[in-house]
């Protein structure tokens, strides 16, 4: 055999390797051998597996978790300055986000992000830092970087009032105002926490929520009838927000009936779905896009939520995109190691989080999937009902999975002991 065609067969198999990820023998070599650490060269290695994303999930473990949040900051800066992302969308209400997205683009009122950001999401100084990273590249690139909330319009405590949503509207359906606000009425019928534990005092099974669903799918109908005389960016996005709103009030519609928190949160996950490839097909031919939400959100897998002695089990927005776009969605599934302030304990050993040391990134893809089918998941949290710990299928579930050493808790959230069991859930799903 001649050096050169020796020279050729080596780069061949070196080609066909990289082709298909070989799969380390133990755990311990895999995290030795695959785990980056989260840094710009880091997150750039990770990038270049994953040419064909144009969504890329970020989860978080936890809600709660500061360093999390810090670590999505520096990945989403590193990724709209090397590898052409031009938007980011959160865990907060679609329609409200839009205030947030002017003032990122330098228009709109002063912020009032507490206002605009749902779920508690808008008091997050990492938040607030990450909004004023982005109007601050915008102002001095020209380059705009855009903000969006992904999840359904919620209220302080409850499900938003389809107002939101609707009021949006009026302009392409002047004709149908009058009617829409009589049928709407009062905001707090609908966001009245109460419907938790009571369903009788909800609206969403009463003839007005019944007359008002459907108006909006009559506003649906005619917005894809009337579509050559539209704006297309505009219409799209009108049939959007309609779309969202039924959905929106078959959600209220459930909870009047008493419905599982399996259908309810299903209906959420899927209008995320929906949202999400709204945003995608908006921002294609700007730039990708990256997601930020809880993991079990963003997770390819089935949702399983063990409340006492009840499993409650739905498809999340990950099942669904996943399906729809293929290789072209991927997804980080965060791990945490040590959380003190959300009562998070040193993992067991024999959990899969017990082998890291780190904080790293590690591919799915390369990891030994019988033994960590094996594994023990580690415990959860005496405090913080938001952390569920990785599982048995967290190699599906993710492409990627990112280990936080130790993470404090968020600076500017609420008192943990609005999450304790014996007080009403600011947001009852992760």
């Amino acid at each position: 055999m001649t050096p050169i065609r020796a020279i050729l067969l080596v780069f061949a198999f070196c080609a066909t390797a990289d082709a298909e990820p070989a799969m380390h023998p133990t755990i311990d070599d895999w995290i030795a051998r695959d785990a980056i650490p989260f840094t710009d060269d880091g997150i750039d290695r990770m990038i270049a597996t994953m040419p064909e994303v144009e969504l890329l999930g970020f989860g978080e473990g936890l809600h709660g978790g500061e360093e999390i949040l810090l670590l999505r900051n520096r990945l989403f800066q590193r990724l709209v300055e090397r590898h052409g992302f031009r938007a980011i969308a959160i865990e907060s209400s679609f329609p409200q986000s839009r205030l947030v997205n002017d003032h990122v683009c330098g228009r709109g009122d002063a912020p009032d992000f507490a206002g605009w950001i749902s779920n508690g999401m808008g008091l997050l100084d990492a938040n607030r830092e990450l909004i004023e990273w982005i109007r601050q590249h915008n102002a001095k690139t020209g380059d705009e970087v855009r903000f969006y909330g992904f999840d359904m319009p919620l209220g302080a405590l409850a499900f938003a009032s389809p107002r939101l949503l609707l009021e949006g509207l009026y302009d392409l359906v002047p004709e149908r105002r009058e009617r829409l606000e009589s049928l709407i009425g009062v905001d707090a019928d609908w966001e009245n926490p109460a419907v938790i534990g009571d369903p009788s005092k909800g609206v969403g099974g009463t003839p007005r929520a019944n007359d008002l669903r459907i108006e909006v799918e009559e506003i649906v109908a005619e917005l894809r009838r009337r579509g050559p005389e539209l704006d297309e960016a505009r219409r799209a996005e009108a049939v959007h927000d309609a779309q969202v709103a039924r959905q929106l009030l078959a959600a209220h519609a459930a909870m009047a009936r008493k419905a599982g928190y399996a259908e309810v949160l299903g209906i959420r996950d899927t209008i995320m779905a929906d949202t999400l490839e709204f945003i995608l097909a908006r921002e294609r031919g700007r730039g990708k896009v990256l997601a930020f939400a809880h993991n079990g959100h963003l997770k390819r897998g089935r949702m399983h939520w063990q409340m006492g002695d009840v499993r409650h089990e739905w498809w999340p927005a990950g099942a669904h995109v996943s399906r729809s776009l293929g290789r072209r969605y991927a997804v980080i599934g965060t791990g945490v190691g040590v959380s003190e302030e959300n009562g998070i304990a040193a993992p067991e050993a024999g959990s899969l989080e017990a082998r890291f040391t780190e904080t790293v990134l590690i591919p799915g893809a390369t990891a030994p999937a019988e033994l960590i089918t094996g594994l023990t998941p580690r415990t959860g949290s005496a405090r913080n009902p938001t952390y569920f710990p990785w599982t048995s299928d967290c190699l599906s579930d993710y492409d990627w999975l990112a280990f936080v050493k130790v993470t404090t808790y968020q600076r500017g959230g609420p008192p943990l002991r609005a999450w304790e069991p014996e007080q009403p859930a600011r947001d009852p799903a992760p």
